[in-house]
């Protein structure tokens, strides 16, 4: 069923290559549909929509001889809009930066990947022809989706081509191979232009929770961005990461024993094989990934160690070319045969091979007979970011008996825990989930197959695709789900009719990550002239009381704030200074404690290089700004917990706040402090403007016709949200300006 979204709403599907490749032979142009994976599965879901698909076709200018115009008008005819590409350009892109770098470097395998400025620079140029492309395609209210490790540039400049031409899209990217660790993600000297590439699209995805955190830990200490619920704050959108993992046609594969192409093909391999030998099979694309070598140690290691299965054991070992130009890959097909040689020279006999070994491509009638026939399918990549074999094996089993030993490395080991779980370089862990596969009783078989098909047929390729999409359409909403709502025009002139018409008004601004960002050091926050300007505009109306809220001491704010008539509230509602009135102590405090918290903060600090300790008045903080992301988390929570457990006695409490720990007494917050303007008078406007969780204390006591703005992401008490402080200017100048 084709839900309205998809009726009203073009989708866009950018990726490197068309779903018809375009081929020049003998002096004419000919079109074939491609069988890749991506292809195959869209093809049906992205025609529900008045959808284009924008790609390479799979040949370089130079050999189209100048048939451009007439491949793209046929290929129009499939709702398809070819990017043209010159053959320098698919060298250095294709063969050079994303097979050379990025696939490499992504797939864990470092010994592998070159860093080439020149492949860099095609990598660049390429995303930009995509953009180029897409921006003469594209439409207000489009939704485009792209994919893959090829155009990971292309958000950001969709984004901005967008953003010069008024146009509003939604933009998704889903990352078809793993995401690597920050530790691997670091080498390519090219990472930040990358992670700002892609932080161009709202939403993007990826197969697993792992390569989500992955992504997120490297946006954080790579770029400096925070993320909430997997959602990080950029500078007018969202971008959310989340997980997506790919599916199957199952139908296709389920029921493709029946076809009689693919009867005829599982009689001619029985034949083959006889019916007595157990049947393990392998089906791989060429790649130093697929593990391909260690699969095959392992399966000698079995027989080295079962030899009551000789004979017995037939194992096909079916591998398609790829990139057969690639020294490495040259290099692993020389070294693949002379495993499969070595193997089968030292195991067979007359009647026996114990590896029947395919270097070919072979059709779905071949492929799906072996999925039929196969009794174990030994799928152990070193690293995947799906795979999706092993889903069409276990597909192709439905109402059959088979088993998936699957390696822990794969994508789809996430979902598939009923397979038996290997350890790719460990030949002894491969070897007895061989044995155990060849000895599993029916039922067990049985028992763990229909696990993986219920959940295969639930998951596949179209409610992937649609989970995606329906997410993007969602994103744009994010700010709902924190209980705010954005303030948007309407919303601003809503608050500024009611300060024009009000006779008194009370606004409560809080200072650091409000009025300022935040700087390295404390001291840098500086109010700059603009903000002044604004201060002073706003407290020359007499029927304005300005009130700073913040956390700093009052010597600071004395020294920044002092010549204007603003009152302020310092050390979260410790002090307060009331206009022409001097700093007061909202109660007596008993600061005694603090030689006892110090020496626990100091130790702390010393640990952790970067962060240091700030001593106030009535309290004790520990900012971790300038740590080291990944350890000051670590050390953050650490500190907590100490001192959780040094003061339970005592009548102090931990607050947490933005890259700080602050210790103070309990009972005092900004909350309390503000009642004390609140109580004042009746007010006719009230405005509240904080961003951190010391900042909810001051929401949560705002009346029902107060205007209460939180800053940035986070789950809020307040009505309403801003993303950044200049936002916060934009207010305050409206209000002034009424």
């Amino acid at each position: 069923m084709v839900n309205k979204a998809q009726k009203t709403q073009r989708l866009l599907i950018v990726s490197n290559r068309l779903p018809i490749v375009v081929s020049h032979r003998q002096g004419r142009v000919s079109f074939q549909k491609s069988v890749g994976g991506l292809a195959t599965g869209l093809a049906s879901f992205y025609k529900d929509y008045s959808s284009i698909w924008i790609g390479w076709p799979g040949i370089s200018k130079e050999r189209l001889r100048g048939e451009d115009e007439f491949v793209r008008k046929e290929l129009a005819k499939e709702s398809c809009f070819p990017v043209f590409l010159n053959q320098r350009s698919i060298e250095q892109f294709y063969q050079g930066f994303c097979n050379k770098t990025i696939w490499p470097l992504f797939h864990y395998f470092t010994e592998h990947t070159v860093y080439n400025n020149q492949s860099w620079r095609a990598y660049k140029r390429v995303n930009q022809v995509f953009a180029d492309e897409v921006m003469k395609a594209v439409q207000d209210g489009d939704m485009i989706w792209i994919h893959d490790f090829h155009l990971m540039l292309l958000p950001s400049l969709i984004r901005t081509a967008c953003e010069e031409r008024g146009v509003k899209v939604d933009i998704g990217f889903f990352l078809h191979i793993p995401f690597p660790s920050f530790e691997i993600f670091r080498l390519l000297p090219w990472r930040g232009e990358v992670l700002k590439g892609l932080l161009g699209a709202d939403l993007i995805g990826f197969h697993t929770a792992d390569y989500v955190a992955h992504f997120l830990n490297s946006v954080r200490r790579i770029l400096g961005y925070e993320h909430s619920f997997n959602q990080i704050l950029m500078d007018k959108w969202i971008v959310q990461a989340d997980i997506f993992p790919l599916g199957i046609d199952y139908e296709k594969f389920s029921g493709a024993k029946e076809m009689p192409e693919v009867k005829r093909e599982i009689t001619r391999i029985k034949k083959r094989i006889g019916e007595d030998s157990s049947l393990i099979i392998s089906v791989d694309r060429l790649d130093y990934t697929k593990g391909i070598v260690q699969r095959l140690e392992a399966f000698e290691y079995f027989l080295d160690h079962n030899p009551q299965y000789k004979s017995k054991v037939t194992f096909i070992l079916l591998v398609v070319p790829s990139r057969t130009g690639v020294e490495h890959y040259a290099k692993l097909k020389r070294e693949v045969d002379e495993v499969v040689g070595r193997i089968n020279g030292k195991y067979d006999t007359i009647g026996w091979i114990p590896i029947w070994y395919l270097y070919r491509s072979v059709s779905f009638a071949t492929l799906s007979a072996l999925y039929s026939v196969g009794d174990i399918a030994l799928i152990t990549p070193l690293r995947d970011g799906m795979n999706l074999v092993s889903k069409e094996f276990v597909a192709s089993k439905d109402g059959g008996e088979g088993v998936l030993i699957l390696s822990e490395m794969a994508g789809a080991s996430k979902e598939m825990g009923e397979a038996l779980i290997v350890k790719p370089h460990d030949k002894n862990d491969v070897a007895n989930a061989i044995k155990h596969a060849i000895e599993m009783s029916s039922e067990e078989k049985i028992e763990r197959l229909k696990s993986m098909q219920d959940r295969l047929k639930r998951y596949d390729v179209v409610r992937w695709a649609k989970d995606f999409t329906e997410r993007l359409s969602e994103v744009k909403f994010s700010y709902k789900r924190f209980g705010t709502v954005k303030v948007d025009d309407d919303i601003r002139e809503k608050m500024v009719h009611k300060y024009g018409s009000a006779r008194n008004r009370l606004i409560f601004l809080d200072y650091d990550g409000t009025l300022v960002g935040f700087r390295n050091k404390p001291e840098k926050a500086k109010p700059d002239n603009e903000l002044l300007n604004i201060l002073k505009k706003l407290t020359d109306d007499k029927r304005n009381e300005v009130i700073i809220v913040s956390g700093r001491d009052p010597y600071t704010l004395e020294e920044w704030l002092g010549r204007l008539p603003v009152e302020i509230i310092a050390e979260h509602g410790v002090w307060i200074k009331e206009r022409k009135k001097e700093w007061a102590l909202l109660e007596i405090l008993d600061n005694s404690w603090k030689d006892k918290v110090r020496p626990i903060l100091q130790l702390y600090a010393d640990r952790t290089p970067g962060s240091f300790i700030e001593e106030k008045e009535f309290s004790l903080v520990w900012h971790y700004r300038n740590a080291d992301p990944e350890l000051s988390l670590v050390r953050a929570r650490e500190l907590k917990e100490a001192l959780l457990q040094f003061i339970a006695n005592m009548d102090i409490g931990v607050l947490e706040g933005n890259k700080v720990l602050e210790v103070k007494n309990t009972g005092i917050n900004k909350g309390r402090a503000v009642l004390h303007w609140l109580a004042k008078r009746h007010w006719g406007f009230i405005l509240c403007m904080g961003d951190d969780w010391t900042d909810e204390d001051m929401f949560e006591v705002m009346p029902p016709s107060a205007f209460s703005v939180k800053v940035g992401l986070g789950v809020s008490k307040a009505k309403y949200r801003v993303d950044r402080p200049y936002e916060v200017r934009t207010i305050l100048r409206s209000l002034v300006n009424a």
